[in-house]
């Protein structure tokens, strides 16, 4: 089943959840599948935004990362189809392999404690586009999510497009269990799309652990000096308007970009910096929410 999806994938056409035989039975045995998989994983952590650019993948590899450190048996699902950036973050060069009965397919293992799939993982031409309609779309998810062999997991983080479409709501679907993290920075026009973000959440009843303010300020490598590059206290401001909980808000770090580019999240390097102490905020009021 998941080897006929898996070459689909590599061609990226088609719909990955079409296939011979009987299509009321095999969505049976992947509902099934799907519900096994779940049963095994305690908490479900939805990171999302209304706005792209505000760093939500990072987000998300930097949670993952995180928790796995502390010892949490951890997975990060990269649901993001058309613009997957956690395999390059994670330095993800070879396809991902098939279990030997070719029905599951193997996550990245990059520590002990950390799995990882991603779609770009797929693929052997990595500059290929996706081209799927929402039914490929939902296909894919739900075999991310029953067709992958995470085993045993303190934590799924998925990490999501932006906006409020096909993925998001696959993902609320399938998982209804998850919570969700929202990401934004302190700006006014992404602060617009992320109150769009919440009303999505409120109506598809997504439980929502709180808000994430991302590149909250910069400090001069030079003179110090805190420059607010998006203003500052959006994140916190909506938080308390919106009657959300707000998890911290976190400084831009050009070596949050260099580690992403070089395949190692920041949070699995040991330098400490204002970075690392904000992200460890953050990750420590998700814990405790939970």
């Amino acid at each position: 089943m998941i080897h006929e999806n898996v070459d689909k994938a590599k061609k990226s056409k088609g719909c990955p959840s079409q296939g011979g035989g009987d299509m009321a039975q095999k969505q049976k045995e992947q509902q099934a599948m799907i519900k096994a998989n779940l049963a095994k994983i305690k908490h479900k952590i939805f990171v999302l935004s209304g706005k792209g650019g505000v760093g939500k993948s990072s987000i998300s590899a930097n949670l993952a990362a995180s928790l796995s450190k502390k010892g949490y048996k951890t997975g990060l699902m990269d649901v993001d189809v058309h613009g997957p950036s956690i395999a390059h973050m994670f330095g993800m060069t070879e396809l991902l392999d098939i279990t030997p009965d070719q029905q599951m397919l193997m996550p990245k293992q990059v520590n002990e404690n950390l799995k990882v799939v991603s779609v770009q993982a797929l693929m052997q031409d990595k500059d290929q586009a996706i081209i799927w309609r929402g039914p490929a779309k939902t296909g894919m998810i739900q075999q991310f999510v029953g067709a992958v062999e995470w085993g045993e997991l303190d934590f799924l983080v998925i990490d999501a497009p932006p906006g409020t479409g096909d993925e998001p709501l696959t993902v609320v679907q399938t998982i209804p269990e998850a919570q969700g993290v929202i990401v934004t920075t302190p700006q006014e026009v992404a602060l617009a799309d992320i109150r769009k973000s919440i009303s999505f959440c409120k109506t598809v009843k997504l439980k929502t652990l709180g808000i994430v303010e991302n590149m909250a300020g910069f400090k001069c490598p030079h003179c110090s000096e805190c420059i607010d590059l998006f203003k500052s206290g959006g994140g916190e401001k909506t938080a308390k308007a919106q009657g959300l909980n707000f998890l911290g808000s976190i400084p831009f770090d050009t070596r949050v970009v260099s580690a992403g580019d070089k395949g190692v999240p920041v949070m699995l390097e040991e330098n400490e910096s204002e970075f690392t102490q904000a992200f460890s905020t953050v990750v420590d009021n998700i814990i405790e929410k939970l």
